[in-house]
């Protein structure tokens, strides 16, 4: 693999590969644009099966972080850390502090916050080294973020079945959710009060169960989600699940979710404006955990405040969803036609 020819193709600054022979922490750092301001992007802790695998992750995940915050409108640029190995056994205190010296050294180019993999402790611990970290504990920062992305998914959700049906009301629609972690539960909770009826999946049957019990949703079998007759398809697992594989058995009207990297490749984004499929844009619907991770970086966090810039992602999609309309392109054309000038001072030449 050539790492700098790779770098030209994402468009990176820097990638850091750092390793710790004590902890047996293996970390790569992928900075990819600050021309906004540092780098922020959360760490993910991932059991890859090789090196290149963790590196292409890294540079995906940063080049959408770029996108993300810009589209937020943060004055912060794009960047990940991924540690190679499993969370649910190789993780260890040292470990997280050996980390936080890592970003401790960058001085303030690289800010982190929680992703897959890593939570609210393990933020804390990487506190104890550096002050570049956000989300480490319930007061003081911006503590847990899965609450608050969901809401902005929501919120984005709400904005597409405007757009899409005329009325924002989301009650008697079904809704097909893929993934039921921290973000999906909190999302289906909203989404349930509001009276949508929830097909849910996961391949940690745990959380399938408890979306039965507590939301009344119906369990499908992974590789069904896919295919269910649905309103609104919500991805919010892993990314590249919109690919020439899905495609063809989407029934959804509009997909809406939070996970990163939805698209396996950009020609799929166009393939769904020819189905006639509304895509909400990850790096819009699901900036609600910037957006309240930036909020923790501004001193004393305030939950209500995070609240109300989470609600401008309604107000963002709604700009993404109308250029898109307007240029009868894709909306991820759209909505990287919205970002660009802010992050590169240059306008987006939108393919016809």
């Amino acid at each position: 693999m050539d790492i700098i020819k790779t770098m030209e193709k994402f468009d990176h600054e820097q990638i850091i590969f750092s390793r710790d022979n004590k902890t047996g922490l293996k970390v790569i750092v992928a900075i990819h644009n600050t021309n906004l301001g540092p780098a922020l992007g959360g760490t993910r802790m991932w059991p890859y099966k090789s090196e290149q695998e963790a590196i292409i992750d890294a540079l995906r995940l940063s080049d959408g972080m770029t996108y993300k915050n810009a589209g937020a409108g943060v004055d912060y640029g794009g960047g990940k850390a991924v540690i190679i190995g499993d969370p649910k056994k190789d993780k260890t205190q040292e470990m997280f502090l050996a980390f936080g010296r890592i970003i401790e050294r960058l001085n303030g180019r690289f800010i982190t916050a929680s992703d897959v993999g890593t939570n609210m402790n393990d933020l804390s611990v990487i506190h104890e080294e550096t002050n570049y970290v956000t989300g480490y504990s319930k007061t003081g920062s911006s503590g847990n973020s899965s609450p608050i992305t969901a809401f902005g998914v929501y919120k984005g959700m709400k904005a597409a079945a405007k757009h899409t049906f005329g009325n924002e009301s989301l009650k008697g629609k079904t809704i097909a959710v893929q993934g039921v972690g921290g973000v999906a539960y909190a999302l289906c909770e909203l989404l349930a009060k509001e009276g949508a009826n929830l097909v849910v999946t996961d391949v940690n049957r745990d959380a399938v169960d408890a979306a039965v019990k507590d939301f009344g949703a119906k369990a499908v079998e992974p590789d069904e989600i896919y295919s269910v007759d649905c309103d609104v398809f919500s991805p919010c697992a892993l990314g590249g699940i919109i690919n020439d594989e899905t495609l063809p058995q989407f029934k959804a009207k509009i997909i809406a979710g939070s996970a990163n990297n939805q698209l396996k490749e950009e020609k799929h984004g166009d393939a769904l404006y020819e189905k006639g499929i509304l895509h909400a844009p990850d790096f819009i619907i699901s900036a609600g955990g910037v957006l309240n991770a930036v909020d923790g970086l501004k001193g004393e966090y305030n939950k209500q405040r995070a609240l109300k810039s989470v609600e401008n992602i309604y107000n963002n999609l709604m700009k993404v969803f109308k250029i898109a309309k307007d240029s009868k392109v894709s909306t991820s054309i759209a909505a990287e036609r919205m970002v660009t000038e802010q992050i590169y001072g240059e306008t987006y030449k939108v393919n016809s």
